[in-house]
């Protein structure tokens, strides 16, 4: 099998502050330096690594850092990492937007690109003038476009807009017609970051078995971002983990998930530091029976999770809003729960407490994203990864067998049994 991707020590570096990297003085500097004294760029010693959370001394940062990693044709790579860890930069580099500042990048074949909402679009030009601008870049003739146009325009769903000016179009519109132009103009290498979550959960889908479909079926490779486990672990084969502009780890996409969330899931409670708008959780946290905070439970021991949610007094409530849980175990989807807020109506401050069932959940490690959302409308509050959680063994019968994966729940049916 042929290498479709490969990155051979690939830096990125930027200059806070600035549109480009550089001013007048610094070009004249590294001309010097390295045109007429023969020396390596004095700029590339400096800079530090791209840590958003800290202020940092230099001027200079490095969003990616010695990247190096092969792709081979046919494969998909899930790309993982916190925001600002360089994931959108390692595509953009890919995909030719930006060039990097050191080492090089081979790809083997035609790259459709889905990247920012409205990415390689002209606002004033229609939907279908920009599939067919859209697959003149990409080397296509009229006649090839021509032949995918239906598929494109049915896929997208933006039917009755494909004469319309695209700068009126919706951001879920503008995902939808940009994942099925890069989707079905034939690229030998699909880019996607994660901008497949301003579609709504229909699309979703349909974009994860289109990839499917391209990979499995076509022989494509796919390079995906996204912060959904679930997706990432669903579709793709192998991982990277970048932090900081580094790599992290990469290889089986099912440890490279596994490493992340043991890492980066946050403790048995959760404050929340940045209170934005006016309805907003404060505090989700693991509680004991005696209401004590928590983070390891036993097997066969009942499982409290406290929700403390705010209303500012001047906060128009709409009574179709609701506060969801989702429970995950290894990046896998296990539940969705759900509970109304019209109670908060006339209220400020609302506490909920969730109890599970003792004698449910394997051990293991399990983490929650919750949200605040007015159903397939708006968003309020969302977190991802939100309060870790382990559940040990306590010795019972259903435990007996080391080593064995018991699965994410262990089922404790009523059986009836007779004997003649």
């Amino acid at each position: 099998m042929s290498t479709a991707i490969e990155f051979n020590h690939v830096s990125k570096q930027y200059r806070l502050g600035l549109v480009s990297t550089r001013t007048l003085s610094h070009d004249i500097q590294r001309w010097w330096q390295t045109s007429i004294l023969g020396h390596e760029d004095p700029y590339l010693k400096i800079g530090e690594t791209n840590d958003r959370a800290t202020k940092g001394s230099s001027e200079y940062v490095w969003a990616l850092k010695d990247i190096d990693f092969k792709v081979e044709q046919g494969d998909v790579v899930g790309i993982i990492g916190k925001n600002g860890a360089g994931k959108s930069t390692l595509l953009k580099l890919l995909s030719r937007v930006t060039g990097p500042t050191t080492g090089t990048i081979r790809a083997r074949g035609r790259i459709g690109s889905l990247l920012e909402v409205g990415t390689g679009f002209h606002g004033e030009m229609t939907g279908r003038e920009n599939i067919f601008m859209n697959g003149a870049i990409l080397g296509m003739t009229k006649q090839e476009i021509q032949s995918k146009l239906d598929e494109i325009i049915d896929f997208s769903g933006c039917e009755r807009y494909i004469d319309t000016p695209v700068k009126r179009y919706s951001s879920g519109m503008t995902v939808r017609l940009g994942f099925a132009v890069a989707a079905f103009l034939d690229p030998e290498i699909l880019v996607v970051d994660e901008v497949l979550a301003v579609g709504d959960a229909e699309f979703q889908k349909k974009a994860i078995g289109k990839m499917k479909d391209v990979s499995q079926g076509q022989g494509r490779t796919v390079l995906f971002v996204s912060h959904n486990m679930d997706s990432i672990q669903n579709l793709c084969k192998t991982g990277l983990w970048l932090d900081k502009g580094m790599t992290k780890y990469q290889g089986d996409v099912a440890d490279v998930v596994g490493k992340y969330l043991a890492t980066n899931v946050q403790g048995a409670k959760y404050i929340n530091k940045n209170p934005k708008g006016g309805l907003y959780v404060t505090e989700i946290s693991f509680v004991g029976n005696e209401r004590q905070q928590k983070g390891t439970f036993m097997f066969d021991e009942s499982i409290k999770l406290h929700v403390h949610i705010h209303k500012d007094s001047n906060y128009v409530l709409n009574p179709s809003t609701m506060f969801g849980l989702t429970l995950y175990n290894r990046g896998k989807r296990l539940c969705t729960m759900e509970h109304g807020l019209k109670e908060l109506k006339d209220n400020t401050e609302m506490d909920m407490i969730f109890t599970f069932p003792d004698s449910l959940f394997a051990p293991g490690d399990m983490y929650f994203e919750m949200a605040i959302h007015i159903p397939n409308i708006q968003f309020i509050h969302h977190e991802e990864e939100v309060c870790a959680l382990k559940v040990s063994d306590s010795g019972t019968e259903f435990l007996k067998y080391l080593g064995a994966d018991s699965g994410a729940v262990i089922v404790k049916p009523n059986i009836e049994v007779s004997i003649k």
